[in-house]
Parts: C-alpha cells; sequence; structure tokens
C-alpha cells in the first residue's frame, strides 16, 4: 500500500541543512523514480550513526497513525523497535535491562551525552535528565565479541550507544564513547566522560587482524548498531 521500506547506510543522516546529503533530502528523487505521485514522509527511521529499517509513507495520515502508534506502544511498555548490534565483550549476563537517566554536557566546546544513574525528581520534572530504559539479550558470542539485540523501551539521543557502554561492552565502530570504557589485566571498568575524551576506538591487533583493519583505518570503521525490526499494527 502506502508504506515503503528501506536499508539505509550508518552516515547518513535523516534531516540536513540546505545542499546537505541526507534522506529527506533524496525523497524527491526516489518518488520520481518509484513513480509515485504523492511526496514521501519518513515514519521510523534510526539515528544518522545507525544503519538499517526505514519506514516511509506515501499517506500522510498513514504516518501520522503509525508514529502515534509507536508513541502508544513505548507509554504501554511494549517493545516495537528491536535493533541489532556487536559488541567489543560480552555482557556479563544473557538478558537483562540497562535503566539509566541521560542527559547532555557540555565538555569543552562540545556537547555530549552522558548518564545520570540517580537522576532527582527536579532534573527529571525540569525534563534535563531522561530516565530511559533497553533491554537487551545476548544472541551469539565469540572471541571476545557479541552480537546483541537491542529493545529500547525510550528514545533519547546515543542511547544505545550509552547503555551499551554501561554494560562495559562498546558497540563496535562507537568512537564517542568506548573510550569510558578501560582494561586493567584484561578486566573492564568504567571511566567518567570527564576522564575519558572522546576518541577512536582502540581494538586490539587479534580484532584488527580479523576485520582486515590497520591502526589508521579504524576511524573509518563505522557504528555496528543496525535497525532489524519494526512491529507495526
Amino acid at each position: 500500500g502506502a508504506l515503503l521500506a528501506l536499508n539505509k547506510p550508518s552516515g547518513l543522516p535523516i534531516l540536513g541543512r540546505s545542499g546537505d546529503l541526507s534522506l529527506d533530502a533524496l525523497l524527491p528523487a526516489l518518488r520520481r523514480r518509484l513513480g509515485l505521485t504523492a511526496d514521501l514522509h519518513v515514519v521510523k527511521a534510526p539515528a544518522r550513526e545507525c544503519s538499517g529499517l526505514v519506514l516511509l509513507s506515501s499517506c500522510y495520515h498513514t504516518t501520522k497513525k503509525l508514529q502515534q502508534f509507536f508513541t502508544n506502544a513505548r507509554c504501554k511498555g511494549q517493545y516495537p523497535a528491536a535493533y541489532r548490534a556487536i559488541t567489543v565483550g560480552v555482557p556479563a549476563e544473557m538478558e537483562g535491562e540497562i535503566c539509566t537517566g541521560l542527559c547532555w554536557k557540555q565538555q569543552g566546546d562540545r556537547a555530549m551525552v552522558v548518564p545520570v544513574l540517580a537522576p532527582g525528581r527536579r532534573s527529571l520534572a525540569r525534563k534535563d535528565v531522561k530516565n530511559t530504559l533497553t533491554r537487551y539479550r545476548v544472541l551469539g558470542a565469540a572471541e571476545g565479541c557479541a552480537l546483541l539485540q537491542l529493545q529500547p523501551k525510550t528514545s533519547f539521543p546515543e542511547q544505545l550507544q550509552v547503555h551499551l557502554t554501561l554494560l562495559l561492552c562498546p558497540a563496535l565502530g562507537d568512537h564517542e564513547h568506548s573510550s569510558q570504557v578501560g582494561r586493567v589485566l584484561g578486566v573492564p571498568f568504567l571511566l567518567t566522560p570527564e576522564t575519558a575524551p572522546s576518541r577512536t576506538q582502540v581494538l586490539d591487533e587479534e580484532l584488527l587482524s580479523r576485520l582486515g583493519l590497520s591502526p589508521r583505518q579504524l576511524h573509518h570503521l563505522p557504528l555496528h548498531i543496525h535497525l532489524q525490526e519494526l512491529v507495526l499494527p
């Protein structure tokens, strides 16, 4: 019917400034290529840094109905979106939930998302901090890496990356938050964002070899978080 699904590569933003490459800027050309008469609207899509399922609609009412469905589903405690992630490290528990407050914080000349493990009522009421929740399950593990299913109940920028860092298992290709996981004699521990500035993810030589990458190529490694599935009414 009115729905169209695409597979978005990582690094492509949904919205962009005029003249920039973005999914929104490509929609008119896609509409013409498919011979559609109505404009296409984005119903659901992963963030710029993630890859995966993009749901489009050529019917305005369908778009609004489905967007309302996703909002209501989260309020009802349902998990209509499922992601897959490859992590560096294997969680101690095979499944569980990550629940923490998240907020934006200025670090030098840039803003970043940081966890607030025990947010106060006032900060939550002012919406300075948002309580977030992600359900996870380990689907497989080998050679110190894991394949996880992630089901976020809430929506916040970089939520999945921060939650995986709190699990001490940052996503492969996370050059923003992975520096907050340190290691002593192979045992991971959590560093604060203030003491661990963002940098290109550090991987051991064996994993680099298996990926076919040199240390100089690592900054090109994309984030391995992929929107795999959307459940529709």
